[in-house]
């Protein structure tokens, strides 16, 4: 071989291994790139969940470079809220031959026989019946109104029944701020949920036994009921206030305690919401602490539910059970649907 064929070669091997080693170096680059988005991918972050309601523990989470769906599935239900039974058939109580054997229909006599054949005026059958007068209203009326009207002779309405025993049956979740409806019947033992409400309660208070203001435990409710109106004066907390504007249109209150009690019964009771001016200069029903921990310890609802409430339970026996969580607790008697 020439010498010029020779340093041919000789050059042409030597451009051969600088482009094998570049290759090779942009080959290995592009691994150790690769190497370094993957690790960044599985990078561990640690995140502390000491911040978040009922965790107290921390835990790693894998990082992503992806970008989240637009579109993401709603939360699940929350099991706990599932099973909280939430009704309204309070309409039964008012409904002409209801099939709740806790009421009847009768007809409007201006002259009945326990009234010796002497005139009978609505208010004659609401003590009669033991049924207030606003029940009775309500159900002349077909709606959630409690004025009475003059009744027509032979006119229809429900009073609460004297021809079975029941009594109402209060429970109060101080962790959901709800409250729920039951009739019970004294002979069966059988209970029929007639409502569920949404209701203010007691300040939180880590030094109480129930955590606020709200007792816990088993009270019966008492007949020293009041309906208060504008204008209407009285004292509370040594002040001269008008009481529609902190008690709202209702009160029944608490009379004594039957078990596990954490306060005495004096003092609390079930009210409305209290009254405020607006920029009209006109009272109102306030209702922003329904479903709130602020009141001194009483139970709030709004007007027309504690108007409903008041006018269904105030001449029964009722009692009232406040209790931390509605799920742990042992209902009276077996339910029964209408």
């Amino acid at each position: 071989m020439t010498l010029p064929r020779i340093f041919v070669a000789v050059t042409l091997l030597l451009f051969a291994g600088i482009g094998t080693a570049v290759f090779c170096k942009k080959g290995k680059a592009k691994k150790s790139e690769n190497a370094s988005v993957s690790s960044a991918k599985l990078a561990p972050i640690e995140i502390d969940l000491a911040a978040l309601p009922n965790a107290n523990k921390k835990v790693e989470v894998i990082a992503t470079a992806e970008v989240a769906p637009q579109h993401q599935e709603p939360p699940a239900a929350n099991p706990t809220s599932d099973l909280l039974p939430d009704e309204d058939r309070v309409q039964l109580l008012f409904q002409k031959e209801s099939p709740l054997p806790i009421v009847k229909t009768i007809s409007y006599k201006s002259r009945v026989s326990w009234k010796s054949g002497r005139s009978a005026w609505l208010v004659d059958y609401a003590s009669h019946y033991k049924t207030h007068l606003h029940f009775i209203a309500r159900s002349l009326n077909g709606r959630p109104d409690y004025n009475p009207k003059a009744a027509s002779e032979g006119e229809r309405f429900n009073v609460l029944t004297s021809d079975r025993p029941f009594h109402f049956y209060l429970v109060i979740d101080i962790s959901r701020c709800k409250l729920w409806l039951y009739s019970v019947l004294d002979d069966t033992q059988e209970r029929t949920l007639l409502k569920t409400y949404r209701c203010g309660l007691g300040r939180i208070n880590n030094q109480k036994q129930s955590g606020c203001l709200t007792p816990i435990g088993k009270y019966s409710l008492g007949n020293r009921i009041a309906i208060f109106q504008p204008k209407m004066m009285g004292n509370h907390k040594g002040k001269r206030v008008e009481l529609i504007t902190v008690f709202g249109t209702r009160w029944i209150p608490f009379e004594k305690e039957i078990a596990g009690c954490s306060e005495p019964a004096k003092g609390f009771g079930i009210h409305g919401t209290p009254w405020h001016q607006g920029e009209d200069g006109k009272l109102s029903d306030n209702t922003a602490s329904v479903g709130r921990h602020e009141s001194d310890g009483c139970i709030r609802l709004r007007q027309p539910d504690i108007e409903e409430l008041f006018a269904i339970i105030s001449t029964h026996k009722t009692i009232v059970e406040i209790v931390p969580d509605f799920l742990k607790i042992k209902l009276p008697g077996n339910e029964k649907i209408y």
